[in-house]
């Protein structure tokens, strides 16, 4: 007689803490979600080589963590992925301001410091693709755990390497550019 009553009540007490686990892991998710805007959906000129070639401004969203990172890359680059920009060490803020300059330790208008992009450059490295089709140019922010403990001018692989086990968020925004 104990069992019948006991087998229900366990069953529902499962079925209710499996609709738990669903529900925190529900609210995980989109913690980890970062809204990345840029304002447009095709790269200005003047973020480009046809123009001053300046980093644009970009607005981050849901962002709640130390410190963020970001990788700016086209896919569809003739010779496999090209990076443009690999940028770390940014204090938490709603947004990053356009034209950062090419140093590998930046102090204004932001604290962060930056890579080695395909270009062989250090800094932001604006769009430039062959005439043809458009390329995508995919802005992908990462919202870290600490501050990397990472040289300026490292690559994109070591700072890859360098946030393994530390990303909290994600967000990314794609733009297009064609000559």
């Amino acid at each position: 007689m104990k069992l019948r009553i006991l087998v229900p009540a366990i069953m529902v007490a499962f079925a209710f803490s499996a609709l738990y686990v669903t529900a925190v892991q529900a609210g995980e998710i989109n913690m980890k979600n970062l809204e990345v805007k840029l304002g447009f959906t095709r790269v200005p000129d003047e973020c480009t080589c046809e123009g001053k070639d300046i980093s644009p401004q970009i607005v981050i969203q849901g962002l709640n963590a130390t410190s963020m990172a970001m990788i700016v890359d086209d896919p569809d680059a003739p010779g496999g992925t090209f990076t443009h920009w690999i940028i770390w060490n940014i204090p938490p803020m709603a947004m990053i301001p356009g034209a950062i300059p090419r140093n590998a330790t930046v102090k204004k208008p932001i604290s962060a410091l930056q890579g080695t992009t395909s270009f062989g450059e250090v800094g932001y490295g604006g769009p430039c693709p062959p005439s043809g089709k458009p390329h995508r140019y995919f802005f992908r922010v990462f919202g870290l755990d600490r501050m990397l403990d990472l040289q300026p001018g490292a690559s994109r692989q070591d700072l890859e390497k360098a946030m393994l086990g530390h990303v909290l968020q994600q967000g990314e925004a794609m733009a297009t550019y064609g000559r």
